[in-house]
């Protein structure tokens, strides 16, 4: 069982590198790889599709909005690169689910444990903002996503993160009844014990502003790190 999702796992993320559903975004993505950014202009940028990145046995499934046009984009991993990525993989690293605390580039080591990253949107959009046609396109790689995991707790950084999960849970006869509304540390039980937390973005916008805290946010991983030992 272990090995066949670890290769259905490399197959999904292959096709997800190979999408050109969206031209509007991978003509972005382009873009942005051919013009770069001044800081990184040594830099070889992915400038296409990210693929999910994480353990293939993964019980705990992160769900972000896209890629940022100069971390994932430049760097080909999810949330490398950018300073959500700093926030999302310190946690992480504290709640005992990666290896280290840092996360620069492709080969820099760093490894996940019972833990995945995934995306609404693979590709990073104008503005941070994938059209709802867009997000649709990029529904068949979530729903493959999570039949190949064996998630029990889904984190959804944002509300955007959060509506796929509540829609795909809707849709699979995972919840029953009225949308339940996004909040930071908001817990919903899914069927089968699975649960869905929700969590503040680790955005600019938010940890500047002190929307988001550190403590804040590592409350939200020790929960679910809490939630996968019941």
């Amino acid at each position: 069982m272990a090995n066949s999702r670890r290769l259905a796992w490399r197959a999904l993320n292959q096709r997800i590198c190979d999408c050109e559903r969206c031209p509007r975004l991978i003509e972005h993505c382009r873009e942005i790889a051919r013009t770069k950014r001044r800081s990184f202009q040594n830099d070889d940028y992915w400038g296409g599709p990210i693929p999910n990145f994480g353990d293939p046995q993964a019980e705990l499934l992160i769900v972000g909005l896209a890629p940022a046009a100069h971390g994932g984009n430049r760097t080909g991993r999810m949330f490398t690169g950018d300073r959500s990525g700093d926030w999302l993989y310190r946690a992480l690293y504290r709640a005992g689910f990666a290896s280290q605390p840092e996360a620069a580039s492709r080969d820099d080591g760093l490894a996940l444990m019972n833990c995945a990253i995934t995306s609404t949107c693979h590709c990073a959009p104008p503005a941070n903002k994938p059209t709802p046609d867009e997000i649709a396109n990029c529904r068949e790689w979530f729903d493959a996503t999570v039949a190949i995991l064996p998630v029990r707790v889904f984190l959804a950084l944002g509300q955007i993160g959060w509506r796929a999960v509540v829609d795909f849970a809707r849709d699979n006869g995972w919840y029953e009844g009225r949308i339940p509304k996004f909040g930071h540390g908001v817990e919903v039980e899914l069927s089968e014990g699975r649960i869905l937390l929700g969590s503040f973005h680790p955005s600019q916008q938010n940890t500047f502003t002190g929307r988001l805290t550190e403590p804040m946010f590592n409350a939200v991983f020790s929960r679910a790190s809490r939630l996968l030992q019941r």
